[in-house]
């Protein structure tokens, strides 16, 4: 009692005393009251204070804040507790999808069942109340009617009504009372001598186990009938208790199939919905092993399968780089063979005294170096494109006068290889990207045109507007292509058989860094050609049109079409 009437400590006091108080295992949820909930986690926050050694003003905002954080991250910390100790990390995908239906499925179970239990124990008993309470007002009817004819309640045909309620519905007790409370009639009642004393009678001393009817007669009570079931409390008979039984009987064995039932289901589906993962999981670890080959060939709408064919589009992805990553290398060792070889044999032989290092000798040697320079070089300015690590400029480019600037300053080179260089360029004609490298693509066109057009011939640079694109031209008369070299022209290293050897060729890479250029603008670059006739390849860039031109020129397009139909649109 003195325990009890002591004053409650302070909050401060708690603080204090939690603070200095040896640390305590964590609390579950269910028991935490609010008041020991921050409690717990107020002595949290109280050890760094007492580390510091010292508060200011604005310590106690730290600690609500740190409370608050505390109440929130308790949840998380006392579910994933649980599960830990329930083992529910441990267990596979499938495993936990079957587990969870057959949870859901014994949950559902409960529920109705607990539905059920309410329904019995509210309106099932009143129902079987009121059934017993109908057979006694039924037969105190009857008992009425006889009496109407009878006159006394003594008479024996007076009482067989309630005889043939017995009869009829077995299980139960019925007693007819006359107006002074003797009884007339009693079911249950137990004769032990000869002489027809009743000494005992079975009806229930409870009234709210007895179903009572009054027998009426001419707007008089002349009696009552009372009427009850044997070894029950709720006037529920014996029929209706095995109807309840085997109704609970009936759950419960519904509830299990049902459980075993969504177990099945749940593995199936868990097993559908993992399946196209663990092939995506054995693909990847072939592809870490080296097979770079390997897909998943997954298809189909759904989020998985879209999945897996992202994934095999990466995959796809990958394998090419490695496969470019492995022809880069061997070209480039391929390239590099050839005047490294030059150089060393030229060297060894001027160590061992075979050659003079005469002016000729160390020219070769000088020669092959600046071409293994340009290489590097070369291979260097494809490499940064590829990779988008040069940034371009966004600019609003003349393609005419860029072009112009181009062909001045290759009329001297082009002349001096013998040939001819004409140049025709529409007007208005824009596109936004890097001048730069429209420039190098352009002068890398031209270039190929004069190493591999013969003396005497023509070049032919025009710039044209499409409806949508702009085109720059480049023409020559030189060896041409077929059909087959157009497609491959544009890989790096790559020579036609005739006519490009390394000696008269270039590097192999000048056409690579035009096409990498163009693809980086948005646009395309293709190659035409007859064997023998010329070659011609096109730059295609999107058009760059102002608001106001694209706008006048809509309305000039609409003015143009309008009579004459498609006339406009030549």
């Amino acid at each position: 009692m003195e325990n009890r009437s002591a004053p409650l400590p302070s909050e401060d006091e708690v603080i204090s005393r939690t603070a200095s108080a040896e640390p305590q295992p964590a609390l579950y949820v269910d028991e935490i009251e609010k008041p020991r909930k921050r409690h717990f986690f107020k002595r949290r926050d109280a050890e760094p204070s007492e580390k510091s050694a010292s508060s200011d003003a604005g310590e106690p905002d730290e600690g609500r804040e740190d409370e608050d954080e505390g109440e929130e991250g308790s949840e998380p910390g006392f579910f994933s507790r649980i599960t830990r100790r329930l083992g529910w990390s441990h267990l596979t995908y499938t495993a936990r999808v079957t587990l969870a239906f057959a949870l859901i499925a014994g949950m559902t179970g409960l529920v109705a069942l607990g539905v059920v239990s309410f329904v019995w124990e509210q309106h099932f008993r009143t129902y079987t109340s009121e059934n017993m309470q109908s057979v006694a007002q039924t037969t105190a009817e009857r008992i009425a009617t006889i009496y109407d004819t009878t006159q006394t309640l003594r008479d024996p045909a007076t009482t067989i009504p309630a005889l043939q309620a017995t009869e009829v519905t077995p299980g139960i007790g019925i007693k007819v009372l006359d107006v002074n409370g003797a009884t007339v009639f009693d079911s249950s009642a137990v004769v032990v001598d000869a002489d027809g004393n009743r000494i005992m009678s079975f009806e229930p001393g409870d009234p709210s186990q007895v179903a009572m009817a009054n027998i009426v007669s001419n707007r008089m009570v002349i009696g009552s009938v009372r009427v009850w079931v044997y070894g029950s409390d709720t006037l529920m008979r014996q029929p209706d208790q095995e109807f309840r039984d085997n109704s609970y009987q009936a759950l419960l064995i519904a509830a299990v199939v049902a459980i075993v039932l969504a177990s099945c289901i749940g593995f199936l589906f868990a097993r559908n919905l993992v399946a196209p993962i663990n092939r995506m999981t054995k693909t990847a670890k072939a592809i870490k092993a080296g097979d770079l080959t390997a897909r998943t060939h997954l298809h189909g709408e759904d989020e998985i399968a879209h999945l897996g064919e992202t994934f095999d589009e990466m995959a796809e992805s990958v394998e090419k780089d490695r496969e470019l990553e492995r022809r880069l290398t061997t070209d480039v060792a391929h390239e590099l063979r050839t005047p490294l070889m030059a150089i060393q044999a030229t060297v060894e032989a001027m160590v061992d005294g075979v050659y003079e290092p005469d002016e000729e000798r160390l020219e070769t040697v000088n020669s092959e170096v600046q071409r293994l320079s340009r290489l590097v070089d070369a291979l260097l300015k494809l490499s940064r494109l590829e990779n988008r690590s040069t940034p371009m400029k966004q600019e609003v480019v003349n393609v005419g006068e860029l072009i112009s600037g181009i062909i001045a300053t290759h009329e001297m080179f082009v002349a001096d290889s013998g040939l001819t260089l004409t140049y025709h360029a529409e007007d208005g004609v824009f596109v936004k990207g890097d001048p730069d490298m429209i420039r190098q693509a352009t002068a890398n066109l031209i270039s190929n045109a004069v190493r591999y057009t013969p003396e005497g011939g023509t070049i032919d640079v025009r710039v044209k507007k499409g409806d949508l694109m702009a085109d720059i031209v480049v023409k020559d008369t030189g060896i041409g292509l077929s059909p087959e070299e157009a497609r491959m022209v544009f890989s790096r290293f790559w020579r036609a058989d005739s006519g490009r050897a390394r000696d008269s060729g270039g590097l192999g890479v000048g056409l690579a860094v035009v096409k990498e250029i163009v693809d980086r603008h948005g646009g395309w670059v293709q190659a035409e050609g007859v064997k023998g006739k010329g070659a011609t390849f096109t730059i295609h860039l999107p058009r760059y049109i102002p608001d106001e031109r694209r706008e006048s020129g809509r309305r000039e397009s609409t003015r143009h079409n309008a009579p004459f139909g498609r006339r406009g649109a030549r």
